[in-house]
């Protein structure tokens, strides 16, 4: 499968924040999920890939072709491509939703505007409603219907879920699923609510600190991974155990036992058949990784 972003060693100082060689790519057909502690990186990685901050080191390809140096030509071709999403409406409060559809429809040449009423009603948008009266779950609602409407082959959606209630986001992740049905599609998510990605995203990427911690497909932590719950005194026996390569072994110790990621859960569950073994959640897995031990 090709790359729709490719992003390889991507590096930006600024504010006391450092983005340190992120690699980052969306391949067709996938939806990947971007995690991580609010100040990690994500939205300066995204703003990066966009163009919209300048690059320090690092290379960006969108739909296979260099942004390094790219004409103003290409960028605009190649943006038409892509609707992006951040956590906050951009349109002026004064400027109403029917306004807004327009105002795209000057920026966009494949705009649709039928789809772009259609998605407003869907998401109960009144089309005269100015943006200053919108609440900030109808503003993301929005830019949502923005990004829907223009023929984007990649959709990048920074906290896109944030402050809508579960039925809103149960509706935008059926309409995301929509949008990958479409041959050459794909969707870089970044969000908090971990478990909206469980139900769409095929791959995570972790990012702490301006630095990917991790990066695998989705299933690996749901389906194959687990929790371990075992005693203190028998951490020494799964680390011996030949299960965990040295500096692999990640468990949280807590005043009723230890808490053990097993990466193969069926492997853990045959070696340990005494040990409870829980099944993995992404937060789960990202609480492991970023802020358990490791031996």
């Amino acid at each position: 499968m090709a790359d729709l972003l490719k992003a390889r060693g991507l590096c930006k100082s600024r504010d006391g924040f450092e983005l340190k060689d992120v690699d980052l790519s969306v391949p067709e057909g996938s939806v990947v999920g971007f995690i991580g502690a609010n100040g990690a990186g994500k939205t300066t990685t995204i703003q990066a890939v966009l163009g919209l901050i300048g690059r320090d080191g690092g290379s960006v390809e969108l739909f296979g072709n260099s942004m390094d140096g790219a004409n103003e030509g290409m960028e605009v071709a190649v943006k038409n491509r892509i609707g992006v999403v951040f956590d906050s409406c951009s349109f002026p409060d004064t400027v109403n939703v029917a306004e807004a559809g327009r105002c795209m429809a000057a920026v966009y040449s494949h705009w649709d505007g039928g789809r772009f009423a259609s998605l407003c009603a869907s998401f109960e948008l009144p089309e005269k409603r100015k943006i200053k009266e919108l609440s900030r779950g109808m503003g993301m609602k929005l830019m949502l219907a923005v990004a829907l409407s223009h023929g984007a082959e990649l959709l990048l959606l920074d906290e896109a879920t944030a402050g809508l209630d579960p039925m809103a986001r149960d509706e935008l992740l059926d309409i995301l699923r929509g949008f990958m049905e479409a041959e050459g599609h794909g969707i870089l998510m970044s969000s908090h609510i971990t478990s909206d990605l469980e139900r769409i995203a095929d791959c995570i990427v972790c990012i702490d600190e301006g630095q990917v911690v991790f990066a695998c497909k989705k299933d690996d932590i749901t389906e194959s991974a687990g929790i371990a719950r075992c005693r203190a005194d028998q951490l020494d026996e799964v680390a011996a155990s030949g299960l965990f390569e040295v500096g692999e072994l990640y468990y949280s110790q807590h005043k009723y036992g230890v808490d053990v990621l097993a990466g193969d859960r069926a492997a853990f569950a045959s070696r340990f058949p005494e040990m409870v073994l829980d099944r993995m959640t992404i937060d789960d897995y990202m609480a492991l990784r970023l802020k358990g031990s490791v031996r």
